[in-house]
């Protein structure tokens, strides 16, 4: 037998896979065919659930280059299974970046080097006519090709030209002047079709993919078992539900599919200029395009359909569709020459330079009829907005412990019913009952035991849940996460525009003149600021644009730019080709604010206040800085304008144009919660032409500046912020700050809001990567208690000197910090203190300067150690971690935000509170309807079969009237208790098989048991009782004639449907029904009381009045129809008795055990757990609930105490008992000691 070969694709990548081969195999083929026929086709529906099965019943292993079928699996913790059939396909050559030359492809079997596309290709076209073609093996898995690599031995993914690791500079040289039309045909034979397919599927397809989910199937066998036993009415019933079902789902789907469709292919297909070398340009569709392409934007704008990086000229882009963000980016050419240009083209870090799909080019800027051109570098599913819409089409599973319990309870009741078949088949074959029955009765019962109705039921609580959020502005495009809300524990919020206000208003300037700093002016349009370098730099330093005459851009450069009242002007197309345009865009003050001196002057009259901006560097996140190149008109020289973080601009000057006091003064700002940015000038070479301004790469030009001074801008908490993350608080839920802003910043804001409160300390964590032979390290910062806060002028101040801090003196539970951590720290700590990890987190509370994917990381970290986390952003920067987190909430409503679980049209953080108590109110519904629909088949479980063993059965009226009338018309309207009005600290649990859960649904099985068990017997003991005939009058029979009519025998019904048994188990398991859903459907803390549920408490109240209507006033037509019989007065009010007693001893049990004594005594018992939180943690209580289950006794007697099972609230335990945590003041810790302890005080 050959040994199984795996192989791993996307290695390291979210969607990584390992990867088996298989071979087709005809006598496997024969067999499963055989078994298909013989099963009635059910071994191929179990195939079909499970394709791991399928592939290794019909094939045998091989080396993935033989394959014909793959067997993929994804290595996350879902381990998903596909199979994938291999493709082949006939090509010239290997590559798809191979430019087609025998010898260079020869010479570049990894595709590296330099694949110059130029005129010459088209010499090429000869020599592919000869070349033997080659056999290339792919497949295809979520919309994307994997080709077969000889060298690898593996299959690969061809993303596009970064695949060739090309040099920014040979993007300019060599990939410039386009492709031939041989090239780009051998490229798309690799590539296929440039677009985002997003097929919509037939109803028909829907439909089978749809009916053939194991529910429908089994519902699909109850309802034939049915029809085959003539209970046809709930069989319709059933198949009346199953048809809305999957009609409401079908449309779902379908418009699902449609929308995204529609999203998708909106001006996806567009026709556009391509070059094709030598200067020929051709009109082509954008489906044709392949990587190596080089198109042009046309100056009107378009919407980008794929990634093209720009070689020349300059964009202005609206990306909201990827970032959630409206305001226009401007976009400038790749470098062609400097260091930058010698680094390979990397689409994340040169992402300032790339057009990406879908996004929508505003305006173009070319100069002297030069066009704006890009270079292709992905197409159709690679492309930034193809992998959305994968991440769409193709999602991960929602893993949540309830549905793994329902699943666990699920297979309980499988094995119940398997009890009840075999029981059923021996008693029926021990009183000789005919075969048929024997069959249609055993396989009743596994219907009875598992209710088809189930998930329709459960869904219930989720799509009422849905729309209640609906009402208050919630929307969601995947309700099952719904329940999760019901489970978070903590919520990660982003700080700008989520927080606080999404602009920021202009609270002054301070300039700095000969090394100090001026004092601070609150109006920068002042006349003696108007001619300065300061006011310049405001002007100028920007990335504005006027769109349809009105300023657009940057929130921040808006505030500032207005603040200096100038006006920018753009040269229209006709100007700029008409002059050598040294300045596209020119600003200038307003007339009344030139000094007088200056417009009496004829000579500097408006001309020497106009600048233009020549070249403009656009913000980098990564650099934390912009520049612009100016010239001042009627001046040779020209001028550098740069700002950025003052820190980063302080570093780029020459120092003694920093004043001395830089670093006091932006501390003293920062602390107060200001955001800080800082100016610098430079005057350049007065040689330099405006041509070579152009090829200047910004390293030469952001160095020797002088400091102009500082720009001190104010960002408003929002109102709501304060109240809300309260009470987050009080609900026992942490709250986090994860933010691109200022560490000081960061942490002033989360004191204002209450995230960080007044009396706790906060440790900053920075850490240095190992550098020159000195170690990584970790400096431990304390900042002091801040004095109290003034709330009037929202100013909180923080000392970053280290407080004095006695541990000692502090007692351990009053010890309450918070960890401070950047995004340069954190990532220097994931990689070299992963020890660190858990433990810092676990108390980290404000995350500054995060870039996108720290974000996800964090996320990541924190899942990794139990916590169950929501993530609210405004969907900037926040995309990946509100895909990644259990719960994410968005508060755009952009397109961004269809990657977001929910969205909020209500732009601020009120959303978090109303999404979890509705995810309570829906879990706690979920586990009501569960355990409801559970108890009602065990309780018709038992009555069937108690009347079997006098092979008796209930009839098919009674059936109905108990899973209509009772049990569909009561799971329904059970799931409308609206959430409870506040978040409580408890959280409501996340397992089934918890303890206090099992203890209920046991407790109240064995009640239902007794009393139906207690009701056959004693009907039994009766005076009166005999085997019913039609004759019998139980009702009207004296006791002297009772031994007569014992006697008698007359015909009765072959059923044996009416009589006594049937009749008081019918009765009692009714009252059972209704019981179990009142004592099960509970109110507060989660939900609103039952009593506020209008239809299920008339439902409640009807269905009572006519059962003890119907059982203590017999009406025969009613008695007729239901096939119960007719029993005397006295054994009426037993059974009113019975029903009172079973129904006050399920309450007691229920309300009185557990409710009160169970939960105290478990309380009781976690109060030794020593929590390291004040208010008693819902976390510690529910791991206890889920121990209880499994260790009866522990709980029971309070003899000991076993730690909690989730991960952060072990991790609490140890580090209370941890003397070395949290490091000292000043500490530092380097990342030779594995045990991470700390040095001495600096």
């Amino acid at each position: 037998m050959k040994t199984r070969e795996v192989k791993i694709i996307n290695q390291g990548l979210e969607d990584e896979m390992e990867v088996w081969g298989y071979q087709p195999c005809l006598w496997k083929m024969i067999l499963v065919g055989v078994g298909a026929v013989c099963s009635g086709g059910l071994l191929l529906l179990l195939l079909y659930w499970l394709p791991e099965w399928g592939v290794k019943v019909t094939c045998t292993c091989t080396s993935l280059r033989d394959a014909h079928t793959l067997l993929l699996r994804t290595t996350d913790e879902f381990r998903q299974w596909f199979r994938a059939k291999v493709h082949v396909m006939s090509a010239p050559g290997k590559k798809p970046l191979d430019s087609l030359d025998l010898q260079s492809a020869a010479q570049l079997p990894n595709g590296d080097g330099d694949h110059g596309i130029s005129a010459v290709h088209q010499e090429h076209h000869g020599k592919c006519a000869h070349r033997q073609p080659v056999q290339i093996h792919y497949f295809t898995h979520h919309s994307t090709k994997y080709y077969w690599n000889d060298l690898m031995q593996n299959f690969e993914l061809h993303k596009g030209l970064e695949d060739v690791k090309v040099s920014c500079a040979s993007i300019h040289s060599s990939h410039s002047s386009g492709l031939s039309k041989t090239l780009q045909d051998y490229r798309r034979l690799f590539f296929g079709e440039n677009e985002i397919a997003v097929r919509v599927p037939s109803i028909f397809k829907l439909l089978i993919k749809e009916v053939l989910n194991p529910f429908y199937i089994f519902q699909l066998f109850s309802v034939v078992l049915w029809s085959a036993e003539d209970y046809y009415y709930y069989a319709t019933a059933i198949v009346l539900m199953s048809v809305i079902s999957i009609a409401t789902s079908l449309y779902t789907i379908k418009k699902q599919y449609v929308m995204l469709h529609d999203m998708v292919a909106t001006h996806s297909v567009v026709r556009l200029s391509v070059c094709r070398g030598n200067k020929d340009i051709e009109q082509a569709m954008s489906t044709d395009l392949v990587p190596g392409d080089v198109i042009i934007i046309p100056a009107n704008g378009m919407i980008m359909p794929c990634d093209a990086v720009l070689i020349c000229g300059t964009c202005i882009i609206n990306e909201s569709m990827l970032t959630g963000e409206s305001v226009p980016v401007t976009k400038t050419s790749l470098p062609s020459s400097g260091e930058e240009a010698a680094v390979s083209y990397n689409i994340e870090e040169h992402k300032r330079h790339t057009l990406f799909c879908g996004t929508r080019v505003i305006q173009t800027r070319f100069y002297a009829g030069e066009l704006v051109k890009a270079v292709v570098v992905r197409t159709g599913f690679s492309t930034e907005k193809g992998q959305l819409v994968r991440s769409i089409l193709y999602p991960k599973p929602t893993d949540f412990k309830l549905y793994r319990d329902a699943y666990l309870f699920l297979l309980c009741l499988v094995g119940v019913a398997g009890i009840g078949f075999l029981y059923t088949i021996v008693l029926s074959i021990m009183n000789k009952v005919p075969a048929k029955t024997i069959i249609t009765e055993s396989l009743d019962i596994i219907t009875i035991t598992v209710p088809p109705a189930l998930p329709a039921a459960m869904t219930a609580g989720i799509v009422y849940a849905q729309r209640r959020l609906k009402r208050v502005g919630i929307f969601c495009i995947s309700p099952q996460r719904i329940n999760m809300c019901g489970q978070l524990n903590l919520v990660c919020f982003d700080k700008t525009g989520t927080l606080t206000e999404d602009g920021l208003d202009l609270w002054g300037v301070q300039t700095a003149e000969d090394g100090s700093f001026s004092p601070p002016e609150d109006d920068a349009a002042k006349g003696s600021l108007v001619n300065s370098a300061f006011v310049a730099c405001m002007a100028t330093c920007h990335s504005l644009t006027k769109i349809e005459g009105e300023l657009s851009g940057d929130p921040l450069d808006l505030k500032m730019f207005n603040a200096t009242g100038w006006i920018l002007e753009e040269p229209t197309e006709e100007e700029t080709a008409l002059h050598n345009p040294i300045m596209p865009t020119v600003v200038r003050p307003p007339k009344h604010s030139i000094p007088e001196s200056s417009q009496k002057n004829p000579l500097t009259q408006n001309m020497s206040f106009e600048i233009g901006i020549v070249r403009q560097f656009p913000f980098s996140s990564t650099l934390q800085r912009m520049s612009v190149v100016v010239r001042r008109l009627g001046e040779k020289h020209m001028n550098a304008f740069l700002k950025g973080a003052p820190e980063v601009v302080a570093s780029l000057c020459k120092q003694h144009t920093v004043p001395q006091s830089f670093s006091e003064t932006l501390e003293s700002y920062t602390r107060q919660g200001f955001r800080v940015i800082a100016l610098a000038h430079r005057q350049l070479e007065a040689k330099l032409s405006w041509h070579k301004v152009q090829s200047l790469s910004r390293d030469l030009i952001e160095t020797n500046m002088e400091f102009l001074g500082l720009i001190i801008m104010q960002n408003k908490i929002k109102e709501e912020t304060a109240g809300v993350l309260r009470e987050l608080r009080q609900a026992n839920i942490r709250t986090l700050m994860v933010t691109g802003d200022n560490m000081l910043t960061a942490i002033s804001v989360a004191r204002e809001c209450g995230m960080v409160r007044a009396h706790e300390t906060v440790i900053i964590a920075d850490a240095v990567p190992p550098k020159d032979f000195h170690l990584a390290s970790i400096t431990w910062h304390y900042t002091e208690t801040p004095a109290p806060t003034t709330r009037d002028n929202q100013t909180v101040e923080i000392n970053l000197q280290d407080a004095v801090y006695d541990r000692e003196k502090v007692p351990q539970q009053e010890q309450s910090y918070h960890f401070a951590v950047t995004g340069r720290a954190f990532a220097v700590i994931t990689e070299h203190f992963p020890q660190l990890v858990q433990k810092l987190v676990l108390r980290a509370t404000v995350f500054a300067r995060m870039a996108p994917d720290q974000k996800t990381q964090l996320v990541e970290v924190l899942q990794s150690i139990d916590y169950t986390v929501g993530m609210c952003g405004d969907g900037a920067n926040d995309c990946g971690a509100l895909k990644r987190a259990h719960s994410g909430i968005s508060l755009s409503e952009l397109e961004a935000s269809v990657a977001s679980p929910f969205t909020s049209s209500t732009p601020n953080i009120s959303c978090v509170p109303n999404l979890i108590r509705e995810g309570r109110a829906a879990l706690v519904t979920s586990f009501c309807v569960f355990k409801f629909m559970a108890l009602y088949s065990i309780i018709q479980y038992l009555s069937v079969t108690l009347l079997y063993s006098i092979l008796s059965n209930l009839g098919d009226f009674q059936f109905l009237f108990i899973d209509i009338a009772i049990i569909l018309i009561i799971a329904f309207t059970m799931s409308l208790n609206p959430a409870w009005k506040e978040l409580v600290w408890q959280r409501p649990p996340s397992s089934l098989i918890s303890g206090p859960l099992l203890f209920s649904v046991l407790t109240q099985i064995l009640t239902s048991l007794v009393f139906q068990v207690l009701a056959f017997l004693l009907v039994r003991q009766q005076n009166w009782y005999e085997t019913w005939t039609p004759q019998s009058d139980a009702c009207n029979v004296s006791r002297s004639s009772l031994s007569y009519s014992l006697n008698v025998t007359s015909p009765h019904d072959h059923k044996n449907i009416r009589n006594y048994e049937n009749t008081t188990l019918f009765y009692v398991s009714s009252f059972q029904y209704l019981a179990v859903a009142i004592i099960f459907s509970k109110g507060k803390p989660f939900r609103q009381p039952s009593y506020k549920n209008w239809p299920f408490m008339l439902s409640c109240i009807g269905l009572y009045t006519f059962l003890l209507l119907i059982m203590l006033y017999p009406v025969p037509a009613i008695e007729s129809f239901l096939e119960i019989v007719c029993v005397p007065p006295d054994w009426r009010v037993t059974l009113a008795i019975i029903v009172i007693v079973n129904t006050a001893v399920s309450f007691m049990l229920e309300i009185l055990i557990l409710d009160i004594i169970l939960r105290t005594l478990d309380f009781r018992c976690n109060q030794g757990l020593n929590c390291p939180t004040k208010p008693p943690s819902a976390d510690t209580l529910q791991e206890a609930n889920d121990h209880w289950g499994s260790s009866f006794l522990s709980w029971l007697f309070c003899r000991r105490s076993k730690p909690p099972r989730v991960r952060y609230m072990h991790l609490a335990l140890e580090l209370q008992d941890d003397a070395n945590w949290p490091p000292r003041p000043s500490t530092v810790t380097y990342a030779s000691d594995p045990q991470s302890h700390t040095s001495d005080p600096l």
